[in-house]
C-alpha cells in the first residue's frame, strides 16, 4: 500500500473511532436521564424498591406551583413512600397559593401519614401549609402565626402629578379596576375590597378551627396577625410538638405504624419543561460539581412576579 492509502486509513479510523466515542456517551446519557426519571437524583444512591420517608421543601414565597402539586399526588400512588415530612420554611404568600398546597397535602394526608416541620418561619400561607397536616412540629424560636389577608394597592397620583402625567380611563362601571394606582380609590372600592378580605379572613379562621380543634372565638383572638416563637406556638396549641425530624420520625413509628430506621429522602418537583433531557442536563452538571439552583431561583422569582395581584397571606413585619 502507497503512502497516501495509508493516511486515507488512519483518517478513517479516526473518524471512526469519534463517532463511536459519541455513541458511547449518548448512550450514557440516555442511561442517566432514564435513571433520574425513575427516581435517582445527585447523591443518593441508584434507587431501589425500599420503603422510605418523602421529604417535600415548602419554601420562599408560596404561589400556584403545579409541579409542586404534582410531585404531591405522585407520592400519593409511589408504594415506596410510607410517609411524608413537608419542611416549611416560608412567610407566605398567595392566598390561592396557599388554598391549594393545602388542599393537596390534605388530599395527601388521606393516604399516608403526613406531618409538618417548621425551619425558621412558618406564617400567614405558610402557617396554612404547615397545618394541612396531622402533625405540626416546631422548633423553640421558630416563627408561627400571622393568620390573616392583606389586599394591598397603590395609589401614585400624587406623584403622576408632580410629574405631569395623567392617566385617563373610560369604564363601564365606577368599581372597575378598582382600587387603581393613577388616582385615589372610587368611593366604595375599598369597601369592595373589605368584602373581599374579609370573607377570605373567616375562611381562614375556620380551617385553623377545623385543624387545630380550637373553639371559633379562640382561633380568632390568635388570628388577629400576630406571629408566635414554636414555644408560644404550642402553647396556643397552633404546634403540636417541638423538636425536628426526630420527634417527626417518633410520631410516625409509635402512632401511625411506620416502620422504624426508613431513610428520609428528599422529593423535589421537576420544575423545568425537558422532561429526561432536563433530568440528564441537571444531573451531568451536578456531577461536575456546578448548581443548576440559581438559574431555576432566577426563574421562580421571575414566575412568582407576576402572581401578586391579589390578596395574599403574607407575613410583613413592621419597620421602625
Amino acid at each position: 500500500m502507497n503512502a497516501d492509502s495509508l493516511i486515507d486509513r488512519r483518517r478513517l479510523r479516526r473518524k471512526l473511532g469519534f463517532w463511536r466515542i459519541l455513541a458511547v456517551l449518548a448512550v450514557i446519557l440516555a442511561v442517566l436521564a432514564l435513571t433520574i426519571a425513575g427516581g435517582w437524583r445527585p447523591g443518593a444512591t441508584v434507587a431501589t424498591a425500599a420503603p422510605e420517608i418523602a421529604r417535600v421543601e415548602v419554601a420562599g414565597l408560596i404561589t400556584e406551583d403545579r409541579d409542586r402539586l404534582e410531585l404531591l399526588e405522585k407520592l400519593k400512588t409511589d408504594p415506596n413512600v410510607r410517609a411524608v415530612i413537608i419542611r416549611v420554611n416560608s412567610p407566605g404568600g398567595t392566598t390561592v397559593g396557599g388554598e391549594t398546597l393545602y388542599h393537596a397535602i390534605r388530599d395527601l394526608a388521606a393516604v399516608k401519614p403526613v406531618a409538618a416541620e417548621v425551619g425558621t418561619l412558618a406564617a400567614s400561607a405558610g402557617y396554612m401549609v404547615a397545618m394541612a397536616t396531622d402533625r405540626v412540629v416546631a422548633h423553640h424560636s421558630s416563627i408561627v402565626g400571622s393568620i390573616g389577608v392583606i389586599f394591598q394597592y397603590v395609589d401614585a397620583s400624587v406623584l403622576l402629578g408632580r410629574i405631569g402625567v395623567e392617566v385617563n380611563a373610560v369604564k363601564s362601571s365606577p368599581l372597575k379596576a378598582e382600587p387603581s394606582p393613577f388616582a385615589p380609590a372610587a368611593p366604595g372600592a375599598r369597601e369592595m375590597i373589605a368584602r373581599l378580605v374579609n370573607n377570605s379572613y373567616d375562611w381562614f379562621v375556620g380551617l385553623v378551627a377545623e385543624r387545630r380543634a380550637l373553639p371559633e372565638e379562640e382561633a380568632r383572638r390568635l388570628a388577629d396577625g400576630s406571629v408566635f416563637t414554636g414555644e408560644q406556638g404550642l402553647q396556643n396549641k397552633l404546634v403540636d410538638a417541638l423538636g425536628g425530624e426526630r420527634e417527626i420520625r417518633r410520631w410516625f413509628e409509635s402512632e401511625r405504624g411506620v416502620p422504624a430506621g426508613l431513610k428520609i429522602e428528599d422529593r423535589e418537583p421537576e420544575k423545568d419543561g425537558w422532561g429526561l433531557f432536563g433530568a440528564a442536563r441537571s444531573a451531568f452538571w451536578g456531577l461536575l460539581g456546578f448548581d443548576a439552583a440559581p438559574a431555576d431561583l432566577i426563574g421562580a422569582l421571575g414566575k412568582a412576579s407576576g402572581h401578586l395581584d391579589g390578596m395574599v397571606s403574607l407575613w410583613q413585619p413592621s419597620t421602625p
